[in-house]
């Protein structure tokens, strides 16, 4: 009997043995975004997960220094005043960057973070993949938005994507049955994440969905949209989305530091949050869009896409202001777009991580954050339209 407890114990011990680096990512994972560990959790991506990195650019194009601008001291929301250096502490910015006639002119690291630094984006690595999506658009290699994702992707056939348009994709309007709820556990995106850190494919995960509605009538916010995006891209080039934003991006754009995308167990990047940059390689997809997609004399992103993918085309993808729930934010290909008259848009990511580009005043902000009460609804410091009346504070403030 003892011999037989001894086998089982073994074999328990070889399981175990086996499955720590899985259990591991999992608890790492669920204690992610505990107020003790967020700040390092978001600069240290790599020591948690897999990653696939980016190397600097061989012709680095670093921002010239202009000349400084302070912060303005006070700025409005929703009819009150609010400090702009307490809420910059409250919203836990880990690193603010102000590029105005592509020159710096404000540039701040704040809990332990420097301008090497490269910290996790979420949801702004979404208007890369926008970006690498109109980039293979033009070359060719993806025919048409207007084609279906399973024509690129066939493994998505049967699923809810099967028939979607990559346009309708790129507008999250899929009309797939999602639930984006960070807050609660057993949300949709909460599952995928567990799944995640347990090494599963993201790309059975995305055949795993069902529809919910139609196509291209509402916009609905999906992150496995961007994955299935990244599905296609990697499909129609033939190359890893590491790979391709190296050559199409990191390169041209002359990327300052090296970068990396986090990977699932079946070696697909997390194109829907997972790329970690510095916060001036951050602003140079800002100012690349800011300038219609040229580097200078190359054209990296055609002009037309940098258009569409900063306009809403259809009325319910416009911004809008409801009486009952407040302001809502508009959508392009992969970027928001608030209600604005100088032609505003953002790459937002969950904890505060946040791109924007303001073509009136010719401004690009960057703002990343670890920010532990995102999900508390009553935080001024988690509100979107909070951070995006700070960003108008500080680009008027500039143009005075």
């Amino acid at each position: 009997m003892s011999r037989k407890l001894g086998l089982i114990g073994a074999l328990l011990l070889v399981i175990g043995l086996w499955s720590y680096p899985s259990l591991n990512a999992l608890y790492q994972t669920v204690k992610l975004f505990d107020e003790d560990r967020i700040v390092d959790n978001f600069r240290s991506a790599n020591k948690l997960w897999s990653t696939r990195v980016m190397t600097a650019s061989t012709q680095p194009r670093p921002y010239t220094q202009g000349d400084p601008e302070a912060l303005p001291e006070q700025f409005q929301f929703d009819g009150n005043k609010l400090d702009t250096e307490q809420f910059i502490a409250d919203s836990w910015t880990t690193g603010l960057l102000v590029i105005r006639g592509d020159e710096i002119r404000y540039e701040e690291y704040f809990l332990g973070n420097t301008e090497s630094t490269a910290t996790i984006s979420w949801s702004v690595a979404k208007s890369f993949i926008s970006a690498m999506v109109g980039i293979a658009v033009a070359e060719g290699a993806i025919e048409s938005i207007e084609q279906s994702v399973d024509h690129y992707a066939p493994e998505l056939k049967g699923s809810g994507y099967e028939g979607v348009r990559i346009k309708d994709i790129l507008q999250m309007s899929s009309g797939i049955a999602f639930d984006e709820d960070y807050a609660d556990f057993n949300s949709d995106i909460n599952r995928w994440g567990r799944g995640f850190a347990l090494g599963s494919s993201q790309d059975e995960f995305a055949a795993s969905l069902t529809r919910g509605g139609q196509p291209g009538t509402q916009n609905h916010y999906v992150s496995i949209d961007t994955h299935v995006l990244s599905m296609v891209l990697t499909r129609a080039t033939g190359q890893t989305v590491s790979a391709y934003m190296q050559e199409k991006l990191y390169q041209p754009l002359g990327m300052e530091f090296d970068g990396y995308w986090i990977i699932d167990g079946a070696g697909a990047e997390m194109a829907l949050g997972g790329l970690n940059l510095t916060l001036r390689d951050f602003a140079k997809l800002g100012s690349l869009y800011l300038h219609l997609g040229s580097v200078e004399d190359q054209q990296v992103v055609p002009a037309d896409w940098i258009a569409a993918s900063t306009m809403a085309d259809a009325e319910y993808l416009q911004p809008k202001a409801d009486p009952d729930t407040g302001p809502s934010l508009g959508y392009g290909y992969q970027w928001w777009l608030p209600s604005s008259e100088s032609g505003e848009y953002m790459a937002m990511g969950v904890y505060g991580q946040y791109i924007y580009v303001n073509p009136a005043q010719d401004t690009v902000i960057v703002k990343v954050s670890a920010n532990p009460f995102y999900n508390d609804p009553g935080y001024i410091p988690s509100n979107d339209f909070a951070n995006l009346a700070l960003f108008r504070a500080i680009a008027a403030a500039g143009a005075d």
